[in-house]
């Protein structure tokens, strides 16, 4: 089987788009997120899609089989909270290694089916770490700047679970993603590498940052550059940034990154800025425009969708992508 650093030699790999946006769709009521399985459960759980991997599990494979088609080589796994601080929220804390080995499994099994079908390109699934809703840099109190809601090393604990299922449920690589906080992401990288460590296994690391507004910086306060400096300690396949800007606005912050490093640089842009009612109306030939700029300039070797995208706009992203040709990574490094 073909590996992800090969591909990446290749060509523009194009990662999935918004798991959110698809599994809006469908509607699912409180019931629905319940199941069977949760009927009596003592919280409300409407809008844990994480947990739709064990209630909904047929929902997550056609959206993952809908990105595949659209011409997606990688699509994340259905965890982007998937770790036990997230899930404190629903009380499901005890419930994380199931959550994300049924989604990494979930995921694969739809990856091996289209590798199958076509074995010329091979499909990769990505384990999603998002942030968690707690930041280890910064206090929630304005009245107790020194005061931090969590802990360096209790991040590291929720991420190695996280880790730890979604590489025993089989997936290709680990996407620490819509990084606002670099201490939250460098306690989820040092909780990967123990993990890489115990189970004597090389897996590959995609970190991507998310830009929070016009300032150009993190939520913790660094610049494009800065970022990339601080995470380049440890070996990334591939840095980049997601969520938060639409395409255009997001260009000028992988120029700054991408001559610094030998890193694979990847973009997963939101589908422009939401609307007054918190949509995103950029349509797929729009999205489509502005990302062609980054291949013209020579930006990146790995694109995708977040926020408001769809198999529609994969499927355009991915026509793009075909014509030209990657970034060039130095081969030692990948």
């Amino acid at each position: 089987m073909s590996n992800i650093k090969q591909a990446l030699q290749q060509r523009i790999l194009v990662l999935d788009g918004a798991m959110g946006t698809m599994l809006q769709r469908y509607k699912f009521t409180e019931e629905d997120y319940r199941g069977e399985r949760f009927k009596d459960y003592p919280s409300s759980l409407k809008g844990n899609n994480d947990l739709l991997s064990i209630t909904q599990p047929q929902a997550i494979k056609d959206t993952h089989a809908k990105y595949f088609e659209a011409g997606a080589d990688i699509v994340e796994t259905n965890t982007f909270s998937g770790t036990s601080i997230a899930m404190a929220d629903y009380n499901m804390q005890d419930l994380v290694y199931e959550l994300n080995f049924q989604s990494a499994k979930i995921a694969k099994e739809v990856a091996d089916e289209f590798t199958k079908k076509e074995p010329h390109k091979p499909r990769f699934v990505a384990g999603s770490m998002g942030p968690t809703n707690r930041t280890a840099s910064m206090s929630p109190d304005v009245n107790d700047p020194g005061f931090r809601a969590v802990t360096f090393d209790e991040l590291r604990v929720a991420y190695k679970q996280q880790a730890e299922a979604l590489v025993d449920g089989g997936v290709d690589l680990l996407l620490v993603e819509t990084v606002f906080d670099t201490l939250n992401a460098k306690a989820a990288l040092f909780a990967i590498e123990q993990v890489k460590e115990e189970k004597n296994i090389d897996i590959s690391i995609m970190l991507s940052g998310t830009i929070t507004d016009a300032s150009g910086r993190t939520l913790s306060g660094q610049t494009a550059e800065a970022f990339l400096i601080s995470v380049s300690h440890i070996p990334l396949l591939s840095v980049g940034f997601n969520c938060a800007l639409g395409a255009n606005l997001l260009q000028p912050h992988l120029e700054a990154i991408a001559n610094k490093t030998d890193f694979a640089i990847s973009a997963h842009p939101n589908a422009g800025l939401p609307n007054a009612f918190g949509e995103y109306d950029e349509s797929p030939e729009q999205m489509g425009e502005q990302i062609e700029e980054y291949l013209k300039k020579n930006l990146i070797n790995i694109i995708g969708g977040c926020c408001g995208t769809t198999p529609e706009h994969i499927k355009v992203i991915a026509k793009i992508a075909a014509k030209y040709k990657p970034r060039k990574v130095l081969e030692e490094i990948v």
